[in-house]
């Protein structure tokens, strides 16, 4: 089963290869997830994107892996980091042991890390967790808001900052009619103060946010 993961540096495997044949024998589970800590860019980074193809479609079948994949969140890699914040909110949904519900702040600690795409990537991701776990949105809620008052860093500009707040409106979209009314006027007062934004895709996005839920 190692040769897989030969095939895959060497490039004689490629990634979608590899997905089909994981889907026809998912007792090759194992080498992918032991792939991800491959010292091989091509290694890990191939059998992490495998694996979050997986989740979206197989989460039963991943999800005996979930430790390993919260394991996954606290990699030196970015990229193995953004994986792991997908595959965790693809799992949720068949999440019986509230694995997830042990590391809520951990995962939504995400929210405060100095590179955009990190911030972003968490957002992006917790309508999933959202739709899968209602009983957490009150807390998912408060948290996305928190992403107005983020610091700016040499990683995470003010443009930054705009780009995460039009993920924030997209995801909040997904749920909002899930919301208290209490929580409903925190998140329209949040989304009217995105509408005279510089960015033409947040102003518009807001807007038309507004005209569907005000």
């Amino acid at each position: 089963m190692e040769d897989l993961l030969v095939k895959l540096a060497d490039k004689t495997l490629t990634k979608d290869g590899l997905r089909q044949l994981v889907e026809r024998d998912f007792g090759l589970l194992p080498v992918l997830v032991g792939g991800t800590g491959s010292p091989k860019a091509a290694v890990r980074y191939g059998c992490a994107k495998v694996l979050m193809d997986l989740s979206a479609e197989h989460a039963e079948v991943l999800y005996p892996y979930m430790d390993q994949f919260i394991e996954l969140l606290d990699s030196k890699y970015r990229i193995l980091t953004w994986n792991a914040l997908a595959i965790i909110a693809n799992l949720v949904k068949v999440d019986q042991e509230q694995k997830f519900d042990a590391v809520f702040g951990k995962y939504f600690g995400f929210l405060n890390n100095e590179y955009m795409v990190t911030v972003a990537n968490t957002i992006r991701n917790s309508g999933k967790i959202a739709l899968a776990k209602p009983y957490l949105i009150p807390r998912i809620t408060d948290e996305i808001l928190k992403v107005e008052h983020i610091s700016v860093t040499p990683h995470l500009t003010e443009e930054c900052k705009r780009v995460i707040a039009e993920s924030a409106v997209k995801t909040f979209d997904l749920f909002f009619d899930k919301l208290e009314e209490k929580e409903k006027k925190k998140v329209i007062d949040f989304v009217e103060r995105q509408l005279n934004s510089s960015r033409k895709t947040l102003s518009m996005k807001a807007e038309d946010f507004l005209e569907k839920w005000r």
